[in-house]
């Protein structure tokens, strides 16, 4: 279920990031509404992802899902490049993402969050 929700995360990520071209650098009232309740809504379901999910894995795959759903939007919506060697990173990251996915066993994900190292700090 935890991956369902980053997916979905990813999926709000691309919108506010599509809306913020929209918006126009917020000068457009719609378009950036849109972006803040896509972006905050994005945020919300990476927070409920994390607590089952490795933090940086999670995080890898939000920002990659939100990368490569981004350039393929931009290309189709605002004309831009779709050159050989931006489809090629686009390849890497999509594969960087499945790598991810597949070093994350399903039943490694953790029941609750993991405790920080508390660090002891001395006083002089």
């Amino acid at each position: 279920m935890a991956w369902l929700i980053l997916f979905l995360a990813g999926l709000f990520e691309i919108g506010w990031a599509i809306g913020l071209k929209y918006s126009q650098g917020f000068t457009q009232f719609w378009p950036s509404v849109f972006t803040i309740v896509s972006l905050t809504i994005s945020f919300v379901l990476l927070g409920v992802a994390v607590r089952s999910l490795p933090l940086g894995t999670a995080y890898a795959v939000w920002t990659g899902i939100g990368a490569i759903g981004t350039v393929t939007l931009a290309i189709f919506l605002f004309g831009e490049a779709a050159n050989s060697m931006r489809l090629l990173c686009v390849a890497l990251i999509v594969t960087g993402i499945i790598g991810l996915k597949f070093s994350t066993a399903e039943n490694a994900e953790l029941d609750s969050p993991a405790e920080p190292d508390s660090a002891v700090i001395e006083s002089h």
